[in-house]
């Protein structure tokens, strides 16, 4: 099954709960996914933050996390906000980040973040805010466990949009899927690791899980995003060996290759994300 990161997750489900598409429990579900419950820190700005005493003292490991995306939503929707946006940065490419210069270097960091655009009615006043997620993995290779904590972080206004619509994130995302299966076929992954084969198939056949993106979003921004989700664990996959190359200016080269692809499935994932969650929350330009 092909996957989201955390922040195109919450940035779905969490329109989807802000607009009373989707309940607060199947929201908070889909947005954990596999990891351990979440957790929410910086969210005092919110409205009511604190009235529910979350806190992890005393409270069973399960009910920590439920509590905290619970309050989270619920601390949005008395501020104001609609819609969330994902943002999916990377060093060079900050993909929109409005600022101040830490909660972006914060989220180049991190690959994501979540924004809120939407003017909030905060404690101290009016503002707006954008979350990150701090991820801390434990376990094995075979038995992978992460624990995440969404930092809540005062954000400026946003930028404007770079005008990329839908079906340009659709058209690029094709080439892109084209130029990332020639070169896991140029590396030959495969005949190198005993383990590559089952995964090259996985990735290639997988289908985005359901849990992943909550009903109502657009057939067409569905479509995208798990193109955008294969190219990237293709782009993965391929990063993980050299294969067959068999000079280093020959690994230099696909390693660039590479970096561009996922540069555009990365932006088509952000369009197609943000895509469904106007669609959601209302706020998708009609024609």
């Amino acid at each position: 099954m092909l996957h989201l990161p955390r922040s195109a997750r919450l940035a779905a489900w969490g329109t989807a709960v802000l607009n009373g598409r989707a309940a607060p429990g199947t929201g908070i579900a889909a947005v954990t996914g596999s990891d351990e419950p979440h957790d929410v820190t910086g969210g005092d700005p919110l409205p009511g933050w604190g009235d529910a005493g979350r806190t992890s003292s005393g409270s069973a490991p399960g009910d920590v996390g439920a509590v905290a995306l619970a309050q989270l939503f619920a601390g949005l929707a008395t501020a104001g906000a609609r819609s969330l946006r994902v943002a999916l940065p990377a060093p060079g490419d900050p993909a929109g980040l409005p600022g101040p210069a830490g909660f972006s270097a914060e989220a180049v960091e991190a690959g994501e973040a979540v924004l809120v655009d939407d003017e909030l009615l905060l404690v101290d006043g009016v503002g707006r805010v954008g979350l990150v997620p701090e991820v801390s993995w434990f376990g094995s290779a075979w038995e992978p466990g992460a624990d995440v904590t969404w930092r809540v972080f005062p954000t400026w206004s946003p930028k404007a949009p770079d005008g990329t619509t839908l079906a340009d994130a659709d058209r690029s995302l094709r080439a892109g899927l084209t130029e990332a299966t020639r070169v896991l076929a140029g590396l030959d992954v495969a005949r190198w690791r005993d383990d590559a084969a089952d995964r090259i198939t996985a990735v290639r056949e997988g289908a985005l899980a359901t849990s992943e993106l909550p009903p109502g979003c657009p057939d067409r921004a569905v479509r995208v995003v798990a193109s955008a989700a294969r190219v990237r664990a293709i782009v993965e996959l391929a990063t993980e060996d050299d294969g067959a190359a068999v000079s280093s200016s020959e690994a230099l080269a696909r390693a660039r290759s590479l970096r561009e692809v996922d540069g555009v499935a990365r932006r088509a994932l952000a369009v197609a994300v943000n895509a469904a969650a106007a669609e959601l929350s209302g706020t998708a330009p009609r024609p």
